[in-house]
């Protein structure tokens, strides 16, 4: 109902019974949409449809899981130390194998000495015999194949402890993280204090739907409003 309608009324140009009911069957009518209903998922009242954009910024994202920021940054802090700690066991596992086959490297290097100094004896007594120095070239070859592969190891060693000690800045980030959360909840404790009430909300009364000065409510009046105007009028 308008504000002329309710002028109209209340000087009596309007029939109460006629009047009215004839006008709450047209309200009852739902009105043409000037714009087709698409699926655009902003326009969707339902909070499950929808779909955060920074290309809108009405209406807000409603206070679902998805959309609380403390829920989501607890999720990253909570996924993240999961996935370090299993990135952490896998370079672990991959440093003691390291660490093993270096062992096994050495531990060949050592027969290989020993038989570099027995074909190094057999050559110098029996020089006539080439497969004396055929071994001791073969051990040769040999030891230096070990060498390059226990360098090689140990270098993966040292990789792997560079990769820990820059893993350990994932660490650093997920304290930085719970840094703001703990900032963020005290800001909301803070509001909560600062806005606290004495009178509970459900003894709170209603906000009037129109005051002087609105702009976009100057012709609403509220189904209450008009009831409490009819049941006024009966009164008298």
């Amino acid at each position: 109902m308008t504000q002329e309608e309710l002028d109209a009324l209340m000087n009596g140009d309007i029939d109460l019974e006629g009047g009215y009911e004839e006008e709450a069957e047209v309200n009852e009518t739902p009105a043409a949409s000037d714009e087709p209903a698409g699926d655009d998922p902003y326009n969707e009242l339902d909070p499950d449809k929808y779909r955060v954009s920074a290309m809108h910024s009405w209406p807000p994202p409603p206070p679902t899981d998805d959309n609380k920021m403390v829920h989501q940054l607890d999720d990253v802090t909570k996924e993240s130390e999961q996935k370090a700690t299993e990135i952490f066991d896998l370079i672990e596992g991959i440093s003691n194998d390291l660490g093993k086959g270096e062992k096994d490297v050495k531990a060949l290097q050592a027969i290989i000495q020993s038989n570099l100094e027995l074909f190094t004896t057999l050559s110098a007594k029996f020089p006539h015999i080439e497969a004396f120095k055929t071994q001791l070239s073969e051990n040769e070859k040999a030891a230096h194949g070990l060498k390059d592969v226990l360098d090689m190891l140990q270098n993966g060693g040292d990789t792997i402890m560079n990769i820990m000690d820059i893993m350990q800045y994932q660490d650093i980030h997920r304290q930085k993280i719970e840094r703001v959360i703990n900032v963020m909840r005290a800001l909301s404790t803070y509001m909560n204090h600062l806005f606290a009430g004495k009178i509970d909300d459900s003894k709170r009364v209603s906000s009037a739907v129109h005051l002087p000065g609105d702009n976009t409510t100057e012709d609403v009046v509220s189904s209450e409003d008009i009831e409490a105007l009819l049941a006024s009028f009966g009164q008298k």
